[in-house]
């Protein structure tokens, strides 16, 4: 008994020191077919409704902390709306898409209970860069698991206007100096890869 109690106590030290180290936070993979990026502007007439395509997305957090990492980038000169004239004026003046082609959210950290399996309602907190600055900002986003992925759905404001980018409203056409932008979107745990050993 003794000597079997001296062969198991590294393994219980061992264990202790793996169980205090640092875990890193697991990497969640952004899928771009299935993430819609849609915005609307309201207007005086009527509401102009369009998308933008994600380029890539990925996230980490730690459910123990609340930190969180990674980043979604979004094509700006994907952005369309159904109107070639007004697409034209909303990359050339507006996002400047030819100075300014990414449009990114980097999360720093997520509030609320991650549930393995049906949904969970979060709160995600980071920066949101676009037209080259960037800023703060908090989305809710609501999240059912099922088959081993997650899907996300989120929405927020952008005050654009405030935010240092120009108002295309005219003299007959008013627009709003925010827009609603939605995002709907998969995600999958990332593949885990191993060292390779010579």
């Amino acid at each position: 008994m003794r000597m079997l109690l001296r062969s198991l106590f590294p393994l219980a030290a061992a264990a202790a020191l793996l169980g205090a180290a640092e875990i890193p936070a697991p990497e969640m993979q952004i899928d771009p077919a299935q993430t819609k990026v849609e915005f609307t502007l309201p207007d005086v007439l009527h509401t102009v409704h369009g998308s933008f395509t994600l380029k890539r997305g990925t996230l980490r957090f730690d459910p123990a902390t609340g930190q969180a990492s990674g980043e979604l980038v979004v094509d700006a000169a994907s952005g369309a709306s159904g109107s070639s004239m007004r697409d034209r004026r909303m990359h050339q003046t507006i996002l400047e898409t030819d100075r300014y082609p990414d449009i990114i959210f980097r999360p720093d950290s997520v509030h609320g209970k991650l549930a393995p399996l049906g949904p969970s309602q979060l709160q995600l907190h980071g920066q949101f860069i676009i037209h080259g600055a960037a800023h703060e900002i908090s989305m809710p986003v609501q999240v059912d698991a099922s088959g081993g992925q997650y899907t996300a759905t989120a929405n927020f404001t952008v005050p654009y206007v405030q935010w240092g980018m120009k108002n295309p409203s005219t003299l007959f056409l008013r627009v709003s100096d925010k827009v609603e932008i939605s995002i709907h979107t998969v995600a999958r745990p990332a593949p885990q890869t191993s060292e390779l050993r010579p």
